[in-house]
Formats: C-alpha cells, sequence, structure tokens
C-alpha cells in the first residue's frame, strides 16, 4: 500500500475525458502527458480505452505487452509500462501502458476487472508525479467506472452541438456517481480564444440551469492543422511542432497542475 494522502491523490490522478469521440481527447492527453514530462514530472500515460486504443499508435510505438497482458493475468500494471523516449527531455520521464486496438472484448471487461484495474492505477500513482488516464470516448458503464477515482477529471469538449451535448451527459453522469467529482473543462480545436469562450459558456450555462453545477474552464486549445500532421507522421506534436499554438496551449494547462512529492510504496 502506498503511503500518499487523498489529497495527493487528487492532483497526481488526470482523468482525460469526452462524450464523444472525434474531438481531439487522445492527442491532447498525449500531449498533456509529454508536457509535464517536459517540466521535470515523472507520468504514467495510461490508455484506458480498452478496446480500441490508439496511444501506442500516435507515438508510433511498438509496445511488447499492454493492458490485455494484464486483464489475462500475464503480467502485474506496472510490468506492461513502457518509457517513451524524448531525445530533448533529460529532466522527467514518461511511460505508457498501451491498451490493446482492435479488441472490442476489452470494452466488455468484467466490474471487477476494472476494479483491479483501478486499484493498480492508484497504487502506481506512488512512483509517478502524475497519472494520466486517457478514457474511452463516451458515457457507457465501463467508461463511468474508470472515471470514478477522486482525481482531476478533463472533459474534452468541441465548438459543435453534439460535441457539447454529449459532453454534458458525461458530466451528469459522472454527478451522479460522484457530487463531488473535480470535473474541469478543455475546449479543443477552437477557432481563437472567443470561440472556446464561448463554447465553454454554453456548457457552463447548462450544467447550471441543471445541475447546480459550474465546471470550471481548464484552458482552451486552438486549432492548429499542425497536430493532424503530427498524428499522421505517428509523432508526438510535441517534439515535432513545439512552438505551435496547440503546444502552448496545453502547456498552459500542464503548469497547473503542482507537483507533489512521491510517497514511497511501503
Amino acid at each position: 500500500m502506498t503511503g500518499y494522502r487523498q489529497s495527493d491523490l487528487e492532483q497526481k490522478l488526470i482523468t482525460v475525458a469526452s462524450g464523444k469521440g472525434g474531438v481531439g481527447k487522445t492527442v491532447f492527453a498525449v500531449t498533456l502527458s509529454h508536457a509535464l514530462a517536459r517540466l521535470g514530472r515523472d507520468v504514467l500515460l495510461f490508455d484506458g480505452d480498452l478496446g480500441l486504443a490508439n496511444v501506442d499508435i500516435q507515438l508510433g510505438l511498438m509496445p511488447q505487452h499492454d493492458i490485455g497482458d494484464v486483464i489475462s493475468g500475464n503480467i502485474d500494471l506496472a510490468a506492461a509500462a513502457l518509457t517513451y523516449t524524448d531525445p530533448v527531455n533529460r529532466r522527467g520521464r514518461l511511460d505508457i501502458i498501451s491498451g490493446r486496438s482492435g479488441s472490442g472484448a476489452l470494452s466488455t471487461v468484467a466490474t471487477e476487472r476494472l476494479m483491479g484495474l483501478k486499484s493498480g492505477l492508484t497504487a502506481l500513482c506512488g512512483r509517478y508525479d502524475h497519472v494520466v488516464l486517457d478514457l474511452a470516448a463516451g458515457v457507457d458503464a465501463n467508461v463511468q467506472t474508470l472515471a470514478d477515482n477522486h482525481g482531476v477529471i478533463l472533459v474534452v469538449l468541441a465548438p459543435d452541438p453534439t460535441s457539447l451535448t454529449d459532453a454534458y451527459a458525461f458530466i451528469k453522469l459522472a454527478r451522479l456517481r460522484n457530487p463531488e467529482a473535480d470535473i474541469r473543462i478543455v475546449v479543443n480545436r477552437a477557432q481563437g480564444q472567443l470561440d472556446g469562450e464561448r463554447t465553454y459558456e454554453a456548457l457552463r450555462r447548462v450544467a447550471k440551469a441543471f445541475l447546480n453545477f459550474e465546471p470550471p474552464l481548464a484552458g482552451i486549445l486552438q486549432e492548429d492543422e499542425r497536430v493532424t500532421e503530427a498524428i499522421r507522421r505517428q509523432a508526438a506534436v510535441l517534439s515535432r511542432h513545439p512552438q505551435s499554438r496547440f503546444v502552448k496551449d496545453v502547456g498552459a494547462i500542464a503548469k497547473h497542475f503542482p507537483v507533489r512529492l512521491r510517497a514511497l510504496a511501503g
């Protein structure tokens, strides 16, 4: 059992979620993790899309193990971690635990197995400054089970009505499970700061009216064609385009997460 306190977990564990696919959730999770590592932090990025995972694909990695090996009992969670080699970063560390791409069977993992994964991730928080959990898109039961973890939840949405509606649905269900959930909003693919602020304000008003809850804005990520180019080349956006608008916007969000001393595992 690790010796960290609950208050430490609330800043160590960062869950990245979205109510629908196609809003740039995973590239944000990857870039946020990379940015935290560049700040000198030790970071674990866990691909929580258990059936259609793609973190390793976006980074061009060929992991020897993935979450399927953990669920089947072949290895433990820590042994599945692969360190991402960053030629520039000499301070922090970025480890990846990959999902299993194209295996829909993992999306129906039994609840007790998911609870075991959650416990394993909680234990690994003692070894890292931050653990970033990239959830599958949507609001199904497995997604909500993994999201209910007492860490920070960053809900990513894009400036379109369906994305806003689905983000609201995710927030509603997450609040039903945990009324004290620390949910924050990230607007991606905004056509400028004003567009992002309008999108956030629309979601804030709906959440206030129907949930009596106003999730704070974590940040706005402006549309940047270099993100698509990096994904196509299976390269980290931060490494390929370190001065891009997207990287700067994600970096601003990363700086809001404080460093806490890692507890010694007992």
